[in-house]
């Protein structure tokens, strides 16, 4: 007789049979009861599903996204290589009242940014009266005096913004810092939904997920908008370093979503300070340029002479409102670390109304009482270098050794004015695909916003998933990866 043992079937584990709810506000276990029903339906049909089918289908879904050339640069010191942005499968779910509340405040926000910017290169109104101190902007290196006295049309000097926003131990959403220069990542957004349609769509069947699709064609019809007067069917490039620029990927794919011609310096140049675009049929006259270089590179005779990116008389052309620059020179001020912490007050100045999105508390160490407060707390408290970006150069004071703190300690009596420091935040988390288990990844979100005659914010946005446990940093660079974010109809 055959032996019963051998004719079973393998054991098999569901998704989320072993998952241990952390202590932190976890987006998809925890949350108040009662808990959305979508989140109970989401949560069923996770249930259901095999750990080893998911990890099938995610080995899937990222050689699929190496073979489309969906990758980012990690530049090393001695080489520069080419990775995917790790994919997890297991969807990020927002409700459509948590996403209401996010929208209108990042409108609410990028409102504000966009009248602090006409404001500091023109009557100066908010220095004056002492709201935001006046040498915090007007010595900040991202402060471009071509902008001064300069009327950009529409008032719009950001037009495409990612907001980075985190979730608390009780589940708000609060506001991490800005991004109003060059922000990347709304690529993956879009591609991560693809990839999410394709391998789960067992999960995604009959939700009210609301599309991303419309993305490239709301920031070509932006661009249109703020195009200079006169001009009754505008061209829109978008211009870009090159092929050895990390978000090189990115580029090519928006270009693509916008229907606008993907250039690099030398397709354009300037004659009679008007900007023309090189093509096989002669010159075309170029009217926006959505630009993916920072301001030093954009013009050799304005800025860096020896930029062999930009484009020679770009800035003069700019100046006398021949073309339009999105997002304008001059808007890191607006995403500073440091001026970060004023914008609670920068909000209410100008439109006399509350944050509708909390900030996180943030101590200036170029103040003395905020320098103070951070050594006295420093293995208590993140730091930031102001002009950093990707994760770099931060302290995590309670992860911190010893040894550590006390070189970050001299960092900061030497050069206090280069960081500001904010509490140790218990960033919500997401279960999350790790090897041959479902465990707990603490995430954040950043929504990507256009602005031309209004603000629409994209319905969705970044999802960064900190792959290593126990980290908080999310960004690419530092080993990071991404989610699909479900914004729900209904």
């Amino acid at each position: 007789m055959t032996n019963a043992l051998h004719l079973a079937p393998p054991l098999t584990r569901g998704l989320l049979d072993n998952y241990a709810t952390p202590d932190f506000f976890c987006e998809l276990m925890n949350r108040k009861s009662p808990a959305p029903p979508i989140i109970d339906c989401v949560k069923k049909r996770l249930s259901a599903l095999q750990i080893q089918e998911l990890q099938n289908r995610t080995a899937s879904a990222e050689a699929q996204l190496y073979r489309m050339g969906i990758t980012f640069t990690v530049y090393t010191d001695r080489e520069a290589i080419d990775r995917i942005l790790p994919f997890d499968a297991i969807p990020r779910i927002i409700t459509a009242e948590e996403w209401q509340h996010i929208e209108r405040g990042v409108q609410q926000r990028i409102q504000a940014i966009n009248l602090f910017l006409h404001d500091i290169y023109h009557e100066q109104h908010i220095l004056k009266d002492g709201v935001v101190p006046a040498e915090l902007v007007l010595q900040n290196a991202n402060y471009c005096q071509a902008m001064v006295g300069l009327d950009v049309p529409g008032g719009v000097y950001v037009h495409i913004n990612g907001t980075d926003l985190i979730r608390d131990q009780q589940g708000r959403f609060l506001v991490l810092e800005d991004n109003a220069r060059t922000p990347s990542g709304v690529s993956y957004v879009i591609e991560n939904r693809h990839m999410m349609l394709r391998l789960m769509p067992d999960l995604a069947s009959g939700l009210p997920i609301r599309s991303v699709e419309e993305y490239g064609p709301r920031l070509h019809n932006a661009l249109c908008e703020v195009a200079p007067e006169g001009v009754d069917d505008p061209q829109v490039v978008l211009l870009s370093p090159g092929i050895y620029n990390s978000a090189y990927f990115e580029h090519v794919f928006l270009s693509r979503e916008m229907g606008a011609p993907l250039v690099e310096g030398r397709d354009l140049f300037v004659e009679n300070h008007k900007v023309f675009m090189r093509t096989v049929m002669g010159p075309r006259p170029v009217h926006s340029i959505y630009r993916r270089l920072n301001d030093e590179f954009l013009d050799p005779l304005a800025f860096n002479p020896d930029s062999l990116l930009g484009v020679p008389g770009l800035v003069e052309a700019y100046r006398r409102g021949n073309v339009t620059l999105a997002n304008a020179l001059g808007t890191g001020v607006a995403d500073d670390k440091a001026v970060y912490a004023y914008m609670p007050r920068i909000i209410r100045y100008y439109l006399d109304e509350d944050p509708i999105l909390e900030s996180v508390e943030t101590h200036i160490c170029a103040e003395p009482e905020g320098l103070a407060y951070t050594l006295a707390n420093l293995d208590k408290l993140v730091v930031k270098p102001v002009g950093e970006s990707g994760g770099y150069g931060l302290l995590i004071g309670p992860q911190a050794t010893q040894a550590e703190l006390d070189d970050f300690s001299q960092k900061l009596r030497h050069n206090p004015g280069n960081y500001i420091s904010q509490p140790t935040i218990g960033l919500s988390v997401t279960p999350t695909l790790c090897g041959d288990t479902v465990e707990a990844r603490h995430v954040d979100l950043r929504p990507f916003a256009v602005t031309g005659r209004s603000v629409w914010v994209l319905p969705g946005g970044l999802s960064r998933v900190a792959l290593r446990k126990g980290s908080l940093v999310v960004n690419s660079s530092q080993g990071g990866g991404s989610k699909d974010t479900w914004v729900m109809a209904s």
